[in-house]
Parts: structure tokens; C-alpha cells; sequence
């Protein structure tokens, strides 16, 4: 089982005696949401969103949930978000649910992320509009589709396996774009951001390795120390976006003995953060400075040899 979002994961067959091992109580129906979702609650009086193909069809509230007809449980916390992603159940084809979720679960297996809870709404909502989009012979460009692959390879991954989930779910052969844009909402959902904060933040790890690029060309030639510095470019982006600033701890002998030592790394890592204060209004600690240092530094260094 996996708590938060989907309280349960069935297994292929569905049976998994979910219902039994709730102390004997028996679900009941409490909405019927559309034909293939309805409404119960569990122990303790939480609302549950029951999935399942013909579930709610000719059903009536108060009525006992087929278990064999179960096929996902969803619970979520916040009020909001449930009463948007029912509102978002209601109107769309289980197809796309079933997608997304699939989605979900497999970046959940196959690259061990963890995920905000609501990736399951904002995921499923894309996930219909992309698809509906497509239909109508609407393609849209993502236009930092290059520092996607780069920045989040193992999210990328993920959408390029959602985009031959779909295709073999709907018959729709979409672009690599749409590849990224995926991954781009599961990276979301890692840093608990809002899309548009995820979207700045790439752009922002972008523009900090065009500048380290710039000083230092061979940077481009080496993709492996590039990784590497990508890695630790993203953990500082995302300091700088989303946590409250830090104040500057102390000066120390170490933080002196690297500004003399590493005048260009340094002065390099001084006009970056210059940068970011003019274009996203934020800015670097001492520490984060004398950290930016040591790593382009390093990257050099290793690639000398």
C-alpha cells in the first residue's frame, strides 16, 4: 500500500482484501461522482474517492461498494484540492485518470522519487488537456525542452514513458515536447512548487551554466563533470526560489583563504550572484558564494585531468 495521495494500490486482479482489512467495516457508496468514481468514507469519517470501471453505474447512495470493481482509492487531506480533483474526475474520461496514474507510479518505481500528493491532480489535468489539444491538431512547444533533458534526465525519462503509455492507450503518437513538459510537473511535485516557480527555476540553472559556460568554455566539452555541476547548480536553485533567505554567517580564515586562492572562481561566482539579484531578486550567501566557488573550481580541476 502507499499512503498520502492514493491510500492504495491494487493489484492487477484487484483483489486485495482492502476492504476486509478495514477492522470489517463495508464501504459504502455516499456520491455516485460519475459512472466509473463515487464517493465513501474511511474509519474514521475522511472522504475516500473510489475508482473503478462501472462502479457508480446504476448504483444509489448508501449502497455497498463492489470490491471487485475497485481499482484505485484516493484520499487527500487538504479540502481545496480534493474538491477540485472531484470536480476534475467528474468530467473526465477514466482513460486519462488511469494514465496519469500509471505515470505516477512508475516514476514512483523506477527512479524512487518522492512526490507532493497533489502531482495526482495537477498530472491528470494535463494530462487531459495535452491529449484533448492534440486531438484538435494543437501542438505546443516547450521552450526549455534542451535544459529539461539536461537538468532532470530521470524525470525526462518518465515522460517518454508517458508518451508511449498514451500512445498505446489512445493511438496518439505526441511529441518529445510533451515528454518534457510531464517531467517538468513531476519535478514540481518533488520540490513542492507551483509550475511556474519550477519553470523559473530551470530557467534559472540555465542561465547560471551559460555563465559558468562563458568564462570557461571546456565546460561544454565534458557532459559527465557538466552532470555534476548541474547537480549542485539545481539544490542552490531551489534554496534561492523557494526557502526565506538565510543570513550571512560569519567570516572565517577557510572563506578568506578561498577568495585568494580562487580569484576566478570567485569573482565568477560574485557577478552570478549579482545577476540574480538584478533578474530574479534573490541572492547568494557568503556561504553559497564561497560553495559556488569550490565547485566550479573542482569541475575544473577534474577536468584538467
Amino acid at each position: 500500500m502507499e499512503y498520502g495521495f492514493f491510500i492504495c494500490a491494487f493489484c492487477a486482479d484487484g483483489k486485495t482484501g482492502f476492504i476486509e482489512k478495514m477492522r470489517g467495516k463495508v464501504m459504502e457508496i455516499n456520491k455516485i461522482i460519475n459512472n466509473n468514481i463515487v464517493s465513501s468514507a474511511d474509519l474514521n469519517g475522511r472522504e475516500l474517492i473510489i475508482m473503478g470501471k462501472g462502479i457508480g453505474f446504476g448504483k444509489k447512495p448508501g449502497q455497498k461498494i463492489d470490491e471487485e470493481s475497485v481499482e484505485k482509492i484516493f484520499r487527500m487531506d487538504n479540502e481545496d484540492s480534493l474538491k477540485r480533483f472531484k470536480e476534475l474526475l467528474a468530467k473526465l474520461p477514466l482513460e486519462y485518470v488511469q494514465i496519469a496514474n500509471e505515470i505516477i507510479s512508475y516514476a514512483k518505481s523506477s527512479i524512487g522519487i518522492e512526490m507532493n500528493q497533489n502531482v495526482y491532480l495537477t498530472l491528470t489535468d494535463h494530462i487531459s488537456f495535452a491529449i484533448e489539444k492534440f486531438k484538435e491538431d494543437m501542438h505546443f512547444a516547450n521552450a526549455l525542452f534542451e535544459e529539461i533533458k539536461l537538468f532532470y534526465p530521470k524525470e525526462y525519462l518518465v515522460g517518454k514513458y508517458a508518451l508511449r503509455l498514451i500512445e498505446e492507450k489512445t493511438g496518439l503518437k505526441m511529441p518529445d515536447d510533451e515528454a518534457a513538459s510531464i517531467a517538468l510537473h513531476l519535478v514540481n511535485a518533488e520540490y513542492d512548487s507551483r509550475i511556474s516557480d519550477t519553470f523559473r527555476m530551470t530557467e534559472m540553472i540555465r542561465e547560471m551554466v551559460e555563465r559558468i559556460e562563458s568564462r570557461f568554455p571546456q565546460f561544454k566539452e565534458n557532459s559527465m563533470h557538466k552532470d555534476w555541476l548541474v547537480s549542485n547548480l539545481k539544490y542552490m536553485a531551489y534554496r534561492l526560489m523557494k526557502v526565506s533567505p538565510i543570513e550571512d554567517g560569519e567570516e572565517d580564515e577557510y572563506h578568506d583563504i578561498i577568495r585568494k586562492n580562487y580569484k576566478e572562481e570567485w569573482n565568477l561566482a560574485d557577478e552570478m550572484n549579482e545577476f540574480l539579484k538584478d533578474r530574479y531578486g534573490c541572492s547568494m550567501t557568503v556561504e553559497e558564494k564561497i560553495y559556488l566557488t569550490v565547485i566550479i573550481k573542482r569541475t575544473r580541476d577534474t577536468y584538467r585531468y
